[in-house]
């Protein structure tokens, strides 16, 4: 998740503008005001050095807060925008105004890096998946220009053509799927047994409102129960608790040795079966976008916390 502003007070900014301009207004009154009501008891030469000081110790005051609460800011967010790869991000800003618009710009960044990451991530990914489907489409097609290839060898040639393609065409609807994941989701909340209630395997342990819109938590759930189900289970329970919500199931589990890769776009232990890999990344994506967070227990079964 992007990191958050530090929320301190600090004046609003027409506060500070308007404070220094009224400084700008009221030091020629001032100086006038002195000049007619006292400039005779120290003489003109004193009461010029002395509104002089006045007029440079209050400029150098309002030099200070305009620096600090307006420039250093603007400059922060613009040094942290232009370096790419930046790991600290600013940590406050001066006003409520410029906190806001750090925030914006932060969250930005971090969706815009995300997607560069995923998008990175996918072209490497798909070029090694596509490649078998099309090793055994060149193959079989070498194979059938052979006029003397027996009728049942033709079949089976024919089936791997058909396996193949159906192959890629499952791979490229898991990317058109984790494109779509990444697009900015309507915000809201909903009811965790009223998003569930069409899902026959789910069990709500725990019911309660869940900070996700019913568009996004309908995604969620359909493509985690749709991986518990495909690994064997019966049975996927879901538990709202405070800030946080738990689902598991009763399937195979997941091996230690996969633990850390569940969330690699493509990978999976159904291949044969025509997985391709993608449900929990699609997942994984659109909780990011949402700025939420999951990740797997250590739990019997398949089990996940999802942060909000």
């Amino acid at each position: 998740m992007p990191r958050r502003v530090i929320r301190k007070w600090r004046p609003p900014l027409a506060l500070v503008l308007g404070g220094t301009l009224a400084t700008v207004f009221a030091l020629p009154l001032i100086g006038v005001g002195y000049f007619r009501v006292a400039g005779g008891v120290l003489g003109w030469a004193e009461t010029t050095w002395l509104i002089g000081w006045m007029a440079l110790i209050a400029t150098l005051l309002l030099g200070w807060l305009l620096w600090r609460l307006v420039l250093r800011p603007v400059r922060e967010l613009t040094g942290f925008v232009q370096q790419e790869g930046a790991d600290a991000p600013p940590a406050h800003f001066g006003t409520p105004e410029f906190s806001q618009l750090g925030q914006a710009v932060i969250e930005m960044t971090a969706r815009l890096r995300g997607r560069e990451a995923v998008l990175r991530s996918y072209a490497d990914h798909v070029t090694h998946e596509l490649k078998s489907p099309l090793t055994i489409i060149q193959g079989a097609a070498e194979l059938l220009a052979d006029p003397d290839l027996a009728p049942q060898d033709r079949l089976k040639l024919l089936s791997g053509i058909s396996d193949a393609t159906a192959r890629m065409e499952a791979l490229l609807d898991g990317q058109r799927a984790l494109a779509q994941a990444q697009e900015p989701m309507p915000d809201g909340v909903c009811r965790l047994s009223k998003v569930l209630r069409d899902h026959p395997v789910a069990e709500v342990v725990a019911d309660g409102t869940v900070p996700l819109s019913a568009e996004v938590l309908g995604l969620v759930a359909t493509h985690m129960i749709g991986n518990a189900l495909g690994h064997g289970a019966t049975k996927v329970r879901f538990e709202l608790q405070q800030g946080r919500l738990l689902v598991s199931d009763d399937g195979s589990g997941i091996s230690p040795g996969n633990r850390d890769r569940i969330f690699d776009p493509f990978f999976t232990t159904r291949r044969a079966d025509g997985g391709t890999g993608m449900g929990l990344p699609i997942v994984q994506r659109i909780l990011q976008v949402q700025g939420a967070e999951m990740r797997l227990l250590d739990r019997p079964g398949a089990a996940f916390e999802i942060r909000f």
